[in-house]
């Protein structure tokens, strides 16, 4: 029952946010204190019966399967390869000092840069297909991965490196058995920060340029000022990030259960 009470007041809390959002947007069941029009508050924040009804309908008539498909092969694949080469990177200056001075105002000076200024730079290298936006995505969770894999690295505990080295461990057992163990809640932590960062790459090349994926849906209904589609485009998008979200977490707590405290984790 305790572990239950958490997930019930989630519930209660959403249930109360559609009831306000349906009272302040349904015309005559509140005063409009802002707009003159009682159709205006509808107009510009949408409706949550009509919201919902536009992602019933997607999914009963089948038409959002394609554009969805095409968003999380984005997302999946920005998320899988911005993390590999960010897992890689991290690890590798992290152990080399000389190299991580090297290249450390190359790395800061590309991180400072805004890098949805290169979609327009991936649509012609790539074309206007899938690659473009998954190139995006990369440059959004590599950059986040990398930081926190080299920050984890670079903080552990140099006695424990010397005792492990004191009992004969090689450098892949200091890898293996140290250096990972100890950078794994860094790195789970920025996972979780990438899985939106991966959908932002994706939806916002779709937004630039494309002819399907769920952003195309939202830029095609913003284009028709439809802004009940908007927002169930918006609301699709979150749930999946969740839906991912929580694959990362159940992953986490299957590796990191030797950690005290992951149990506790679980249960919020």
């Amino acid at each position: 029952m305790t572990q239950m009470a958490p997930r019930i007041a989630q519930l209660a809390l959403f249930v109360v946010i559609m009831v306000l959002w349906h009272l302040l947007t349904e015309p005559g069941l509140l005063p409009q204190l802002y707009f003159d029009n009682p159709n205006q508050a509808a107009f510009f924040f949408g409706q949550p019966l009509k919201v919902f009804a536009a992602i019933w309908d997607w999914f009963i008539s089948g038409s959002i399967y394609s554009h969805l498909g095409v968003t999380l092969f984005e997302t999946l694949m920005a998320f899988a390869i911005g993390t590999t080469f960010g897992l890689g990177m991290g690890l590798w200056l992290a152990l080399s000092p000389a190299m991580s001075l090297v290249l450390d105002p190359y790395i800061k000076a590309v991180n400072a840069m805004p890098r949805v200024i290169l979609a327009p730079i991936f649509a012609v290298w790539f074309g206007l297909g899938v690659w473009s936006k998954v190139a995006l995505g990369v440059t959004l969770v590599f950059f986040v991965v990398f930081f926190n894999v080299y920050q984890g690295v670079r903080e552990v505990s140099p006695t424990l490196i010397a005792n492990a080295r004191m009992l004969g461990a090689d450098k892949r057992q200091l890898l293996r058995s140290v250096y990972l163990p100890s950078a794994m809640s860094w790195v789970f932590s920025s996972l979780h920060t990438s899985v939106g960062l991966a959908f932002v790459g994706a939806v916002v090349g779709e937004y630039l340029g494309s002819a399907a994926g769920v952003g195309y849906l939202i830029l095609q209904a913003e284009g028709r000022f439809d802004v009940n589609t908007v927002f169930a485009g918006i609301l699709v998008l979150t749930a999946f990030a969740l839906f991912l979200d929580a694959i990362v977490s159940r992953i986490e707590r299957h590796l990191m259960r030797w950690q005290p405290g992951t149990g506790q984790t679980e249960k919020l």
